[in-house]
């Protein structure tokens, strides 16, 4: 089997000496793996984000980069960040650049790539979160949305194995978070694989294969299902329960397979029952 793409072992780590915000915490992130992270605000998900990216140093405990410890050195974090990246949950502390198409063009440029390929790579990267026509866009001119989409395409354009988004959907209206997952899909597609944190249940059973609660200073990760099922964990992690888990039993009661992810799924397997619904559903992306 081959070893997780980068791996937490084991993690400590507090802002203050006698109180920790990780105890021990473990994840694997694989390559393929639609992952979503769930916890209370400080709960750890943004520490263990900076810690995965050498961003910190851990007090005890390793993180891996393809089953080989990751050296704290120049070479080492260097390597890290062209395999893995982090975008933040504010575009604006990750946004410097004049205009869109330098801020995305300056991690390539720190790659030390001709201007030829830089070129090819900030274009593929607008391309692919449908901004291209804000590459000269001023930075402090755009919308929250397109910042966030400025942000995630400036770590697409270093081509990462591993895009680890933090609250990617925090601040954006129905619309752009739709528009956001359908993003987020053609990356999948394309091959890279995507990890994010996130608040909402929903969004987190809509859309990820596996989840991690971060609560308590330790990491719990299990098929979605099983997690948003788990009333007393989510509640341990100050969560409400996702609509879904028992939108499922429900059907299942009634004699129904389907197992929707969004409301649009759900009117459809009502309307396999013989049930009419009157509300328009809407595209649904996302999934």
């Amino acid at each position: 089997m081959r070893p997780p793409i980068l791996r937490a072992d084991g993690l400590v780590f507090g802002y203050e000496p006698d109180r920790p915000v990780l105890t021990g915490a473990t994840l694997d992130l694989h390559e393929g793996h639609r992952l979503a992270v769930l916890g209370p605000n400080g709960g750890g998900k943004t520490t263990l984000f900076r810690l995965l990216l050498g961003l910190l140093a851990p007090g005890e405990g390793r993180v891996l980069l393809d089953g080989e410890p990751v050296r704290r050195d120049r070479r080492g974090l260097t390597r890290l960040r062209e395999q893995v990246q982090l975008v933040l949950q504010d575009p604006d502390d990750q946004l410097f650049a004049a205009d869109v198409a330098q801020d995305v063009s300056f991690g390539p440029l720190n790659l030390g790539l001709s201007p030829a390929e830089v070129g090819v790579r900030v274009d593929a990267a607008l391309a692919a979160l449908g901004i291209a026509d804000l590459a000269d866009r001023p930075t402090h001119l755009l919308s929250f949305g397109q910042k966030k989409r400025t942000a995630i395409a400036g770590a697409v354009a270093m081509r990462p194995r591993l895009l680890v988004l933090d609250e990617p959907t925090a601040g954006l209206d129905p619309a752009g978070v739709e528009e956001l997952l359908a993003t987020l899909d053609e990356l999948h597609r394309s091959g890279t694989t995507v990890v994010l944190s996130t608040h909402d249940v929903d969004l987190a059973h809509r859309w990820a294969d596996e989840v991690a609660v971060v609560a308590e200073g330790r990491v719990r990760v299990a098929p979605v299902d099983e997690v948003l099922g788990d009333a007393e964990l989510l509640r341990s992690a100050r969560l409400g329960p996702a609509w879904a888990p028992g939108v499922h039993r429900l059907l299942q009661a009634l004699g129904a397979p389907a197992r929707p992810r969004t409301p649009a799924e759900l009117y459809a397997a009502l309307a396999d029952l013989g049930v009419s619904v009157s509300v328009s559903p809407g595209p649904s992306p996302g999934r």
